[in-house]
């Protein structure tokens, strides 16, 4: 059995029902809408953020069983991601998403953008019609800050004077910040204690930040990951393992450093003798120490819960983020 088959399984009926609903948030009477979202649906990835939302909730409800809260949880989460892909990829001019075109390489960049735009609205109204005020106000926080933390970035690729700090808070945005939401959604659903709330945001956090540190050390690998290496360096990415880099060696070799990266990033030879410098200065090793300690500090969230197959599985998932190969 794979792993996330593994992590599904006690939760197996929830996400079945689920797909069936989240379908059903989506649908239109605009028969291209209808054609979209069909689409959508039948090239999902590993619908990772709503197992999240499922498995704490069923981990913290008294009798293990979610209701029709937790259900709107999972399925406004997956419509936000999937509104912040379509407009990734609109923003990236990409035109695959997971071995697939994606919606603007098919529709163009126009449609791209009011789909994206649709399945936004289509969450933020799950969540009005029903009343979930509670639910919407965690949501509207993460929308807030990964669109922040996408523009920080941007700026700070600009002038390449990132810090650690400001990495983290990058991170924690961009990322941490959808997963902290996952769990603490799938903890509101079913709780009102605001202390077990804010726990479960925390480790959702948490997870997110070692599942980004991760994606930063696979632009130094070369395994088939889907995500060619040296990609991050093109695009003038400050990540963790370049920082530390930077930050531990001679004026003389970060002023070649920045050079190539500012000015021979689209050179091959160049992107490669980078990667090296990177290895060499030991910022692989410091980016994998932080990233297990994020995973740990994650863990010990856990601890205190009495065991049931859900804290197994989300223990798995914890190990699983920084364990896999892609």
């Amino acid at each position: 059995m794979n792993v996330t088959s593994q992590i599904k399984q006690p939760i197996q009926q929830e996400m079945e029902l689920f797909e069936k609903k989240f379908y059903e948030s989506m649908s239109s009477k605009v028969a291209l809408l209808n054609r979209i979202t069909y689409y959508i649906v039948n090239r999902k990835g590993k619908q990772m953020r709503p197992m999240f939302v499922f498995l704490v909730a069923k981990m913290l409800s008294e009798n293990n069983e979610v209701n029709e809260r937790t259900y709107r949880g999972a399925s406004v989460i997956e419509l936000i991601h999937t509104a912040t892909l379509v407009h990734d990829d609109v923003v990236d001019d990409s035109n695959r998403r997971r071995g697939f075109f994606s919606i603007n390489a098919l529709w163009k960049n126009k449609i791209a953008v009011l789909v994206g735009d649709y399945l936004l609205s289509k969450g933020l109204l799950l969540s009005i019609d029903n009343g979930d005020f509670d639910l919407l106000q965690i949501i509207s926080v993460a929308v807030r800050e990964m669109s922040e933390g996408e523009l920080l970035q941007i700026e700070k690729a600009r002038r390449l004077d990132i810090v650690e700090d400001v990495y983290y808070e990058i991170i924690r945005k961009k990322t941490a910040t959808l997963i902290a939401s996952c769990c603490a959604l799938g903890a509101k659903s079913v709780s009102e204690d605001v202390v077990l709330v804010e726990k479960m945001r925390l480790f959702g956090e948490l997870i997110g930040m070692a599942f980004q540190i991760k994606d930063d050390l696979f632009d130094y690998t070369d395994d088939a990951i889907g995500k060619p290496t040296g990609i991050d360096i093109k695009e003038q990415k400050m990540t963790l393992p370049l920082i530390y880099a930077l930050n531990n060696c001679s004026p003389k070799e970060k002023s070649w450093c920045i050079n190539s990266i500012k000015n021979h990033n689209k050179d091959k030879k160049r992107v490669r003798e980078v990667i090296q410098f990177v290895k060499d200065k030991n910022g692989l090793a410091y980016a994998e120490q932080k990233m297990v300690q994020f995973q740990q500090e994650a863990l010990a969230l856990l601890h205190d819960f009495p065991n049931s197959p859900y804290k197994d599985s989300l223990t798995i998932m914890v190990n699983y983020v920084i364990d896999r190969k892609k």
